[in-house]
Order: structure tokens, then C-alpha cells, then sequence
């Protein structure tokens, strides 16, 4: 049985990529950058997989459902 997705916050995911938290929001809005979700009334998060695959290359990244076969 496969392991759950974590979901990470905002601190994490700071931390991993680099970036700084406007680039990272800029690059939600233009399509470059997993989205994050709602994970309670105030709170948002990423799935980890999600940045895991970003960070692998940031170039290339593109939605799951956009990525097709050969990522």
C-alpha cells in the first residue's frame, strides 16, 4: 500500500524551492507552479508530490492533468 501524499504549508514549501513567496504566487497565476488548496476556513497547503515533481524540474513543470505521458 502506497504511502499518503503529505500536504505541506506555505513555510515548507518556501523552503524547499527556493523562492521567494511573491514568485511563488506569481507562478500560480501564470500556470508554473502547483496550485495550493483549501485545507480548513484559513489555512491552504501543497501536496508534497506536487513540488517534489516541481522541484525536480521547474522548466518543464506542468499540471498532472496537462502532463500527459513522458514527464
Amino acid at each position: 500500500m502506497p504511502a499518503p501524499d503529505r500536504i505541506i504549508r506555505l513555510n515548507t514549501v518556501l523552503a524547499r524551492t527556493g523562492l521567494s513567496r511573491s514568485t511563488i504566487y506569481r507562478k500560480i497565476a501564470e500556470g508554473t507552479f502547483p496550485a495550493q488548496f483549501k485545507i480548513s476556513t484559513h489555512g491552504t497547503g501543497w501536496r508534497e508530490s506536487d513540488i517534489n515533481r516541481w522541484v525536480e524540474n521547474p522548466v518543464k513543470w506542468r499540471p498532472e492533468d496537462e502532463a500527459g505521458d513522458g514527464r
